[in-house]
């Protein structure tokens, strides 16, 4: 059982704690840190974790072998190079970064400390996801031509933040809340992205956002796609994946549609899973230890490094309102 520290106890580091805490096998949280230690010190205890208000004391504890980051995405990058100088294996909650060079930097910490580094993409845990990548890889699509996806949901109604108004901590409308999914969905579909043009269309800022983005991407494997993500609209999740022979589209969580040639349509429906609980077991199984065989995280290095470079071409080209080229 790895014994980690949780930083940060807002709204999804107490949805990571609820998923973990007394459930996985593999992972459990001794501790918590959060700048509102004695505010947080009735729902800590009760999932049975002490509470402290500052990263050293996770850092300096012998006891504590790895941090879950759940905390402001600007933050994100010294966490991990601290975390990882300090020996403790790292979860970074999704973005790993707001700038690629921030994530090689982390990237790099993590590798020369040998630690294990995990970024929270709990989307790519969903059944549908999982067996995308499956048919994909299996080679029945044919050639792959094109990719297509959608993320929205409306978290900036129901747990809006300050933060999330902010174009330092959430750039691009919903980049960092969703579509920073489809980003990763895409980098393990189709590797790293080589250009990129992207626009928001905005009615209204501040508290409960009205926008959209769309972002058109060019790999550096020749292949196309687009994804939009809407911040105020009932959830919605779509990754579709064009070949010669069929296509494959992952529908929310659980649902899979194979359409042949010919008119032959496959749909699978899997049973639910709690992707965040399984992430984080997956981070767990990665962590070397006696007795078992380590399981490398499924996202490499390179995809959270492409996926970031990524990231950060969809915000210049917003700002910029031209076409981007994707750091490498």
């Amino acid at each position: 059982m790895i014994r980690a520290a949780l930083i940060g106890f807002g709204w999804w580091g107490q949805n990571i704690a609820r998923a973990v805490q007394g459930k996985s096998e593999h992972l459990q949280f001794p501790l918590v840190v959060t700048k509102e230690a004695q505010q947080a010190s009735a729902a800590a205890a009760a999932l049975g974790m002490r509470v402290a208000d500052d990263m050293a004391v996770a850092l300096q504890d012998p006891d504590i072998q790895a941090v879950v980051l759940a905390t402001p995405h600007s933050l994100h990058a010294q966490q991990i190079v601290e975390a990882a100088r300090a020996g403790k294996h790292v979860f970074c909650e999704k973005p790993l970064a707001l700038k690629h060079a921030d994530a090689v930097r982390a990237i790099q910490a993590c590798q020369a400390a040998g630690v294990t580094l995990a970024v929270g993409q709990n989307k790519r845990f969903w059944p549908s996801m999982v067996k995308l990548r499956e048919v994909v890889a299996s080679g029945v699509l044919g050639e792959v031509l094109h990719l297509e996806g959608h993320y929205s949901n409306e978290h900036s109604t129901k747990f809006f933040s300050d933060w999330r108004s902010s174009p330092a901590e959430s750039p691009a409308g919903g980049l960092t809340g969703t579509g920073i999914h489809i980003v990763d969905a895409f980098v393990g579909l189709a590797g790293p992205a080589a250009h990129v043009t992207a626009r928001v269309h905005s009615t209204r800022q501040g508290h409960d956002p009205r926008d959209a983005t769309s972002v058109l991407i060019e790999f550096k494997n020749g292949l196309q796609g687009f994804f939009a993500m809407v911040r105020a609209t009932p959830l919605y999740w779509r990754v579709h994946v064009f070949g010669d022979q069929a296509s494959a589209e992952a529908l929310g969580e659980n649902e899979l549609v194979i359409r042949h040639r010919g008119g032959r349509v496959e749909r699978h429906v899997f049973p639910a899973v709690d992707s965040i609980r399984v992430e984080l077991d997956a981070f767990a199984c990665g962590i070397p230890a006696a007795g078992r065989q380590t399981v490398p995280y499924p996202i490499s290095p390179a995809e959270m490094s492409d996926a970031i470079a990524l990231f950060e071409a969809i915000v210049q080209s917003i700002e910029s309102q031209q076409p981007v080229g994707v750091p490498s």
